[in-house]
């Protein structure tokens, strides 16, 4: 019997149940008609197709009694089919609703997805009637109810923070403590085995990459591989169902929020990597699967001729972020994800792309504006990628108040540095104090620098000690893909080797890579693996690799647990000393660390921070700019700790004293000649060390090659 469609309402925008019922509601500007499209299966055809007539301010609405969750459904549009004018309207091809929660099936390539008639001497501006529906993935009716058992964000303070990136299926696809039937998917990464393990290792708040619905690009599936890292979205409401224990029909939401309920319990907060950039429909010889077909000139930026995509992201396409509809999408994505999802922050692939007007990056763009007055989105985590592959795209330091950027420039100097490169104090000096000559304005923190040595894309901390040029082979792009300049150094052989010098240096080169990171000012960024010695064999971009090349490999060695233990360290130490993490700039030094010059306050303290020479005398501004001066040490003062706690009183911390040899020789670091003072070493890179002896003034404490260690200062 054909179904009754009501008017109902042009808001909220997708399906929603209401108990008696489904409204559904869609946004297409430019269309001359839509239909509303029933499945009783993924695979078959649909089962009935109901005209939506009622429209309110571009808004096509109606509501279907009788419809319950788990109603698989999707649309066709109709409209003028002109690319030259920037219309792709094709009602022959299904699509997946913008605003969909959930989404069955996958992409069939073998289905006439394109718009276009493949082959055609016009191309893209010939027009295809052929149905697709058979070959596209199906929205999901749902619901919102689910029992969060008074589930409360962890809400730890950003300064407070130490942020771990994981692959939700990566992570524990090869975990032999996860049930099988878990392993790589949500339900895995909430089980307790996981979650102890991040507590136990001190991570406050794990990063996700790409968990938004996303498409496995044809080239890939051609060459036998898929797209791993999910870069590829092409719904912004949906988890994807790949990493679904429960499966596709609505399942998986109740499968993530049951994860996210597991990590806030263990105290850990989840924050989404969301590409809101483009999306997977690619540039004017892609797919028609949603937007394209939807209303394609509102949601996507058009070039002077029509018929073309601006490309600010290298994937074909760029969101129309200067739309109020498309603006308001975004909006909508992200307090679903904070309000219903519960989730406690995002960081923002390619944020730059954002953020453009209409060439240029402008910092004070529609995007931003909405954002920080947003009752809801204000209040998280709002991390961003501050670079697109624009021009004037790199844009790092110049993201306003509230937001928190990748620091690119801390994980190249920090990468030189240790490689052993000539003149990198006096950026490193900038680095390793919170990058205040990036951030200190606008009333921004430390806390504006995300610190990471090492992310998804790159190359794997082991692989930063084990490689001098990348090996992508196994991409099928005959290591064409993935950067050049990877600051790396393979510390003597290419790759693995049994040769236990070499193995030693790489030991001690991961400890002060970590060390480095863990004791710098502003919030670290642990690429997951790294602290297990996770290695992708040279590939520095393992976007394709669902496999054991980028999975972790939780077969623990006595050197991988060694690592682990070294790390959790690490953690520990910075956790309880706010002199390691402050929430504010060093106030008694000049923004120019080079400039620094020995002083003391009228109560005869000394600075908040030295940086000194290994004999134990302070650096001058000559030496920072001398290409030759590589060994250092920080001495961070913690009884002159401008800082408040939670209650407003004054925060008072040990003095510690990091000391850096990236030397090929060993090195004598002598104490400064202070009375009533000592130094105890708490942690040496070198893991053959494990003695902590204490360090008198005018006696020295030697660093072998390449290696580092941390001092806390005794007092009388």
């Amino acid at each position: 019997m054909p179904k009754t469609i009501l008017p109902g309402k042009p808001y909220p925008q997708g399906a929603t149940w209401d108990g008696t019922g489904v409204n559904f509601s869609l946004y297409s500007e430019r269309a001359t008609g839509v239909e509303l499209c029933l499945f009783e299966d993924v695979n078959a055809a649909e089962c009935e197709t109901i005209a939506v007539r009622e429209v309110s301010g571009y808004v096509w609405h109606g509501y279907v009694p009788g419809l319950k969750p788990g109603q698989l459904y999707g649309y066709r549009v109709a409209g003028p089919y002109e690319p030259e004018r920037g219309d792709r309207f094709n009602p022959a091809k299904l699509l997946i609703d913008p605003y969909a929660k959930a989404l069955a099936g996958s992409l069939n390539w073998d289905a006439p997805v394109f718009g276009y008639k493949l082959g055609d001497p016009n191309a893209d501006l010939s027009c295809d009637p052929n149905d697709d529906a058979w070959g596209v993935a199906k929205c999901v009716v749902t619901t919102s109810h689910f029992d969060w058992e008074n589930d409360r964000p962890p809400l730890t303070a950003l300064h407070d923070s130490v942020i771990y990136e994981l692959h939700v299926k990566g992570f524990t696809a090869a975990h032999p403590e996860i049930p099988e039937e878990l392993r790589g998917t949500y339900a895995g990464l909430g089980h307790p085995v996981a979650t102890e393990y991040l507590k136990k290792l001190g991570i406050t708040a794990v990063e996700l990459m790409p968990i938004h619905e996303f498409v496995d690009d044809k080239q890939l599936l051609d060459r036998g591989l898929r797209n791993y890292w999910g870069y590829n979205s092409i719904n912004f409401f949906a988890p994807d169902a790949r990493y679904s224990a429960l499966g596709d029909r609505g399942d998986q939401i109740g499968e993530f929020k049951q994860m996210v309920k597991a990590l806030h319990r263990a105290g850990i907060e989840v924050i989404l990597d969301v590409v809101y950039n483009h999306t997977a429909e690619g540039n004017h010889l892609g797919p028609t699967l949603s937007f394209k077909g939807v209303d394609n000139a509102t949601y996507y930026r058009l070039t002077d001729s029509p018929r073309y995509y601006m490309d600010y992201t290298g994937t074909g396409n760029t969101l129309n972020v200067r739309h109020p509809q498309v603006l308001k999408l975004i909006m909508d994505s992200l307090r679903y994800w904070v309000q219903e999802m519960h989730v406690d922050g995002f960081r923002f692939d390619l944020a730059a792309a954002l953020a453009r007007e209409l060439h240029a990056v402008d910092r004070l763009s529609a995007f931003f504006d909405i954002i920080n007055q947003d009752p809801v989105i204000s209040q998280v985590k709002l991390i961003a990628e501050p670079w697109d592959v624009g021009e004037g795209g790199y844009q790092v330091g110049k993201f306003p108040p509230l937001w928190a950027e990748w620091n690119g420039r801390y994980r190249d100097v920090v990468r030189r540095y240790w490689k052993g490169d000539d003149g990198q104090l006096a950026e490193l000096g900038y680095r390793l104090t919170g990058s205040s000559d990036l951030y200190q304005r606008d009333g921004r923190h430390p806390t504006a620098s995300i610190n990471f040595v090492t992310a998804h894309d790159g190359f794997t901390l082991q692989d930063l000690v084990s490689y001098n040029g990348k090996h992508n082979e196994s991409n099928g792009e005959e290591n064409r893909d993935g950067s050049n300049d990877n600051h790396s150094w393979n510390c003597g052989v290419e790759g693995e080797t049994n040769d236990a010098e070499v193995d030693a240096v790489r030991e001690r080169q991961k400890r002060n890579f970590l060390l480095t990171l863990l004791c710098s000012q502003g919030v670290p960024m642990i690429c997951g693996g790294d602290e297990l010695g996770r290695t992708q064999l040279g590939n520095n971009n393992a976007y394709a690799q669902d496999n054991e090349v980028s999975w972790y490999d939780w077969n623990l060695t006595d050197a991988k647990k060694d690592l682990i233990e070294f790390t959790r360290k690490l953690v520990e130490l910075r956790r309880l000393h706010p002199n390691l993490h402050r929430r504010k700039f060093f106030q008694d030094r000049p923004i120019n660390p080079a400039s620094t010059q020995p002083r003391e306050d009228e109560k005869g303290e000394k600075k908040d921070i030295m940086w000194l020479r290994p004999d134990g005398g302070e650096m001058t501004e000559e030496e920072w700019h001398a290409g030759w001066v590589r060994c250092i040490g920080v001495e961070l003062n913690g009884r002159t700790l401008e800082d408040v706690n939670g209650v407003g009183e004054p925060i008072r911390d040990a003095s510690y004293m990091i000391l850096f040899n990236p030397h090929h020789e060993p090195i004598k670091f002598y104490m400064p000649r202070r009375e009533g003072s000592a130094w105890q070493v708490l942690i040496n890179a070198d893991p053959k060390r494990t003695d902590q002896p204490i360090i008198h003034p005018n006696n020295y404490y030697e660093l072998i090659p390449h290696s580092s260690a941390i001092l806390q200062e005794l007092v009388d």
